[in-house]
């Protein structure tokens, strides 16, 4: 009888062996990708590679092969690929050394947003020579007036680094549908002077309920397919007493809620309805700041907002030009400077990874990763 029911147990440990394998096998297959990447990122800090940027990182794109790029304020893009760092500039095929916006398209190709210009990365050309980065010149300008908008469409600022040139005659963007380049205008008609007002300042924003959203120096502009909605000066009354919309970032978080970043009246709350100064509601604005892009805030403020983020647990982050990173919980502000392991107080951008952690594009070149208390430069 004992023997009987040790074989019944042999067979049934067995068996659950051969499952377990099963699942092992099968999770193996599926998270090849993540699992690689995740190695290497946690293992970067041990290694001692650094961007050679001295100009700023003003982005950061973790795509599909799950290869990081890094567009610098002037030195051009690199690549790193876990083990070593590629860099990229005018000399291989950008359009222009500073790399604004980096995205990746549906058929893996690597879109660089420079200053002047576009220019794309296609991994199925590196093997040929010059042939990798190529600047983009055949656009469409056609359909100007002919708005359209689809769940994969990338949108890019004009050519020129500020205003418009002639091809494209009013502020607007071009839209890249798989297919082409397009250019569309905004439904505005500037003055002389307000070519600056108008023109793209921020990676464009892909919201809710098939929303896109634009942030100019002077507005933030969403489409939603059929229509606008425009938030400036104009419809919320700011003037040169409250200090004037100048707009550095925009984000949507996982709520629905559209942040404003600007440069020199803090950061904008739009929940669909109403629009907030949420820097000035917090007591984050200085008196003697007037809304000025060009002022150096003081310690403690939050006025000069050039990144936005959200981390796992639903925190949103901003990341200011002179007071460094801010963190809230729904509730109260957490700043945090050099002092908690930032290699300087500007932050061009907050980039959640993958695996979900925060890094941040310093003014100063370097990438630094948020640890849960203090920060680590990781690049």
């Amino acid at each position: 009888m004992k023997i009987i029911e040790l074989n019944k147990l042999q067979k049934q440990l067995v068996f659950v062996m051969v499952l377990f394998s099963v699942f092992l096998s099968n999770c193996k297959d599926k998270d090849v990708i993540v699992n690689s990447t995740t190695t290497w990122v946690q293992n970067q800090i041990d290694t001692n590679l650094r961007l050679k940027f001295t100009t700023g990182v003003r982005a950061i794109l973790e795509d599909s092969r799950g290869d990081f790029w890094f567009g610098s304020h002037q030195e051009g893009v690199c690549l790193y690929n876990g083990e070593k760092l590629t860099y990229f500039t005018e000399e291989h095929g950008l359009s222009n050394n500073q790399v604004r916006s980096i995205y990746e398209d549906v058929d893996g190709v690597i879109w660089f947003e420079g200053g002047e210009g576009l220019s794309t990365y296609d991994v199925r050309l590196q093997s040929i020579p010059d042939k990798s980065i190529i600047t983009r010149l055949k656009k469409s300008y056609n359909s100007k007036l002919d708005w359209k908008a689809g769940p994969a469409d990338l949108w890019f600022k004009g050519d020129e680094a500020v205003g418009y040139n002639q091809k494209e005659s009013l502020p607007g963007v071009y839209r890249w549908d798989g297919h082409q380049l397009s250019y569309h205008t905004f439904p505005i008609h500037p003055n002389e002077d307000e070519k600056f007002y108008y023109s793209v300042s921020t990676p464009f924003v892909k919201g809710k309920n098939g929303m896109f959203w634009f942030g100019t120096y002077g507005a933030a502009i969403g489409y939603n397919g059929s229509s606008f909605t425009i938030i400036d000066d104009k419809s919320l009354g700011l003037n040169d007493d409250t200090g004037h919309f100048h707009v550095r970032n925009l984000f949507e978080d996982s709520k629905g809620n559209l942040w404003i970043g600007n440069n020199g009246i803090g950061v904008w709350l739009y929940d669909g309805d109403t629009t907030i100064n949420f820097s000035a509601m917090h007591g984050l604005v200085s008196l003697d700041g007037r809304g000025r892009g060009g002022y150096q805030s003081p310690a403690g403020s939050l006025e000069h907002v050039f990144a936005i983020g959200e981390d796992v647990e639903g925190n949103i982050w901003f990341g200011d030009r002179d007071t460094g990173a801010w963190r809230y919980d729904g509730k109260t502000m957490k700043n945090y400077t050099p002092e908690d392991g930032l290699t300087t107080f500007h932050i061009w951008q907050i980039y959640q990874t993958k695996i979900g952690e925060l890094w941040f594009a310093m003014g100063d070149g370097a990438v630094c990763r948020f640890n849960g208390e203090s920060f680590d430069r990781i690049l």
